[in-house]
């Protein structure tokens, strides 16, 4: 992975899943640097497009390209330790400390660990001194941050999140997102962040796509999307957060 933020283009991607076409022909590029989320109802197809990036879905038509080298160049275990990918479930390794689960990736590419481990758990905003505990003994938000700083590890400059806080709180979630996009800007990034969550989308990123049935639907700025401009089903998702709102604010009325 360059030391610049990566660009990424798909180019008419496809994957069946038997009779289910699951993504429908996308053709997108994403510029170096950008935060996009990925949003849409389940079943929509944001997970499956962006697990094309990081090979765990091969496409069955189309490609999926990094700086213009398609990713199915090379071995796919090599393009995953070059690329952050942080997903719902966490995955953490349970029987190993915190250090070693933060390491793992600079361990199997056989680079020095020791010394990064005290300045990764300070990047998300955790005590040095969990580095010796072991997952359980962690919250859900902080077993999270775990796992942000193991995807950070390698100094990935793409980082994908696979719907990352829908396990946590909301205050967790708005905390967890905000400290996201703090280090998407510091790190330089380029960030996919897949949610069903409408008003995280609009929050945290510069570009909002919508998904239906396999396709995008709506590509818009999230201040375009507010002002009514992306289009029908755009605007179904715009909605639910702008009635809770309007709800909210009629119980201080």
């Amino acid at each position: 992975m360059p030391d610049h933020s990566p660009a990424l283009a798909f180019e008419c991607v496809t994957k069946r899943f038997g009779a289910t076409t699951a993504v429908d022909a996308v053709s997108l590029d994403i510029a170096g640097g950008s935060f996009v989320a990925l949003v849409g109802t389940s079943g929509s197809g944001k997970s499956t497009l962006l697990k094309t990036i990081n090979r765990l879905i091969e496409p069955s038509d189309g490609r999926v390209a990094i700086d213009g080298t398609d990713v199915a160049t090379g071995p796919a275990s090599d393009l995953r330790r070059r690329i952050g990918y942080v997903f719902q479930n966490i995955g953490l390794f349970p029987h190993m400390t915190i250090a070693e689960n933060i390491a793992i990736g600079l361990r199997i590419a056989g680079r020095a660990q020791d010394a990064r481990i005290d300045d990764l758990l300070d990047l998300v905003d955790l005590p040095r001194a969990i580095a010796g505990r072991l997952p359980d003994a962690l919250s859900g938000g902080q077993r999270q941050r775990v796992g942000i700083a193991r995807a950070l590890a390698p100094g990935a400059k793409l980082l994908l999140l696979d719907e990352a806080f829908g396990a946590l709180d909301p205050v967790t979630r708005d905390a967890l997102g905000t400290r996201i996009r703090d280090l998407h800007d510091r790190l330089g990034l380029t960030t996919i962040l897949v949610t069903h969550d409408m008003a995280e989308a609009l929050l945290l990123a510069d570009r909002v796509l919508v998904m239906k049935a396999g396709r995008i639907v709506a590509d818009a700025t999230p201040a375009d999307l507010v002002a009514g401009k992306g289009g029908d089903d755009a605007q179904a998702l715009v909605q639910v957060p702008r009635a809770q709102a309007e709800r909210l604010q009629a119980l201080v009325a």
